[in-house]
């Protein structure tokens, strides 16, 4: 979930250009296919430098490939495996020249209950995960440009800019939760992850080390989208119930 306005990230992440066509709201409830904020370092075409400038975008969370020929398959895409995200034709040319850092407070996870549904399913209890300072998590993700081939290229919704999260396996407090977690990128190594320029970033695939993150029970009102404010992050004593993962 990310409820910081535009002016905080700007200035938390140093960003040199605001390129975000809208302000979003404060969202705790992020689901695929919504618009996220996130940082990464372009050339503008308008530019009066060649080097690569910060900036701040609105992306829509859900990788679709360039080759896509559906850009449906994103909200399938919400994640990237680190073990595999060098390799795997979906994200390696957007790992190897489009990274980017997608800011959030924190995330929901859902812990396995040994106790059983109506249908016979095991129970699932959400958590928030968040950063023990209050501090902003900086999560490393990749975007890509899709092309709908049936608009002019000069048309506006002729392209869509969308990311993904990469995952790796969970560490400290959030793995009692679940066995894998967003990538976090340190800040002292923001402008390398960012640098389309880097020849080879494998160098950042590696197990996370301490995170410093702290973990609690939420209510079982965040496996329904619909549900959407602070509430949702409210620590909760005895909480129980089933949904799947959101950001």
């Amino acid at each position: 979930m990310s409820a910081r306005n535009k002016n905080e990230l700007l200035e938390e992440f140093q960003v040199e250009l605001d390129a975000a066509d809208q302000e979003l709201r404060p969202d705790y409830n992020v689901a695929p296919t919504k618009p996220v904020y996130a940082v990464l370092s372009r050339t503008p075409k308008d530019a009066a430098t060649d080097r690569p400038i910060r900036q701040l975008r609105v992306l829509r969370w859900g990788l679709v490939p360039s080759w896509a020929k559906d850009p449906s398959v994103g909200s399938k895409m919400i994640n990237a495996r680190v073990e595999t995200v060098a390799e795997k034709p979906a994200y390696r040319r957007a790992f190897a020249e489009r990274r980017c850092l997608l800011p959030a407070d924190g995330y929901f996870e859902w812990a396995v209950l040994d106790e059983k549904d109506a249908k016979g399913r095991p129970k699932k209890q959400p958590y928030f995960v968040r950063p023990e300072d209050g501090g902003v998590l900086a999560m490393a993700g990749l975007y890509e440009f899709w092309r709908d081939r049936g608009r002019p290229e000069d048309d506006p919704l002729a392209w869509l800019v969308t990311c993904t999260v990469i995952t790796t396996s969970a560490v400290d407090a959030a793995g009692t939760v679940h066995d894998r977690m967003p990538m976090l990128i340190e800040r002292d190594r923001w402008g390398e992850w960012l640098d389309p320029g880097v020849p080879d970033a494998r160098g950042f695939l590696i197990p996370a080390g301490s995170t410093g993150l702290r973990v609690h029970p939420v209510s079982t009102a965040v496996n329904s989208v619909r549900n959407n404010g602070p509430e949702l992050i409210e620590p909760l004593k005895d909480a129980e119930g089933d949904g799947q993962a959101l950001l």
